[in-house]
């Protein structure tokens, strides 16, 4: 199974940055020193259109991204679906492409005959601070990162096999998907 992991973000606005961090440190773990060819980890500042646009050619996407609805627990980590998602934010219609959302644009692309992921797994992780400058996430979301990092992991170790004895990734900790 094809898989892309997408860490949403722009890393310089404090919490905003938490997918590209969680990218970042998913890498780390997996000690990338040779490409896995069913694997593909990336970090975007995207969404929409340009983030479907990504996933053209997987089976599977796992996203990574800040989430805010001003009622927020900072750390709290939701996994979320497709259908989740449509809950959130329904089928909007749009007099613009730059504001089309992830699963319009999805369902789009699929009209289209492109290939995308039959499978999208989000995780939103609750962020208090998006607006400032900052390299730095706020504690409760810099605590959040390693599970998330586990989470994901978790999610790709039963796929691939990259300890080259052709067996799946150990489990790292108890989260289930």
């Amino acid at each position: 199974m094809k898989t892309i992991v997408i860490g949403l973000g722009n890393p310089i606005l404090t919490d905003d940055g938490v997918g590209v961090k969680v990218a970042y440190e998913v890498k780390k773990a997996l000690n990338f020193q040779s490409p896995i060819s069913n694997l593909h980890i990336t970090e975007a500042s995207a969404g929409g259109l340009r983030l479907m646009e990504m996933m053209v050619g997987y089976d599977r996407a796992i996203l990574v991204d800040a989430f805010t609805n001003g009622r927020n627990q900072p750390g709290r980590i939701q996994r979320l679906t497709l259908e989740d998602l449509r809950a959130v934010s329904p089928t909007q219609h749009s007099a613009s492409a730059h504001d089309t959302t992830l699963v319009t644009a999805l369902e789009t692309g699929k009209k289209l005959g492109l290939h995308l992921p039959d499978e999208v797994i989000i995780y939103a992780i609750d962020v208090e601070n998006v607006i400032d400058f900052s390299e730095e996430p706020t504690t409760a979301v810099a605590e959040a990162i390693p599970e998330v990092v586990t989470a994901v992991l978790n999610e790709i170790g039963g796929s691939y096999d990259l300890s080259g004895n052709n067996s799946p990734l150990p489990v790292f900790c108890g989260i289930e998907p």
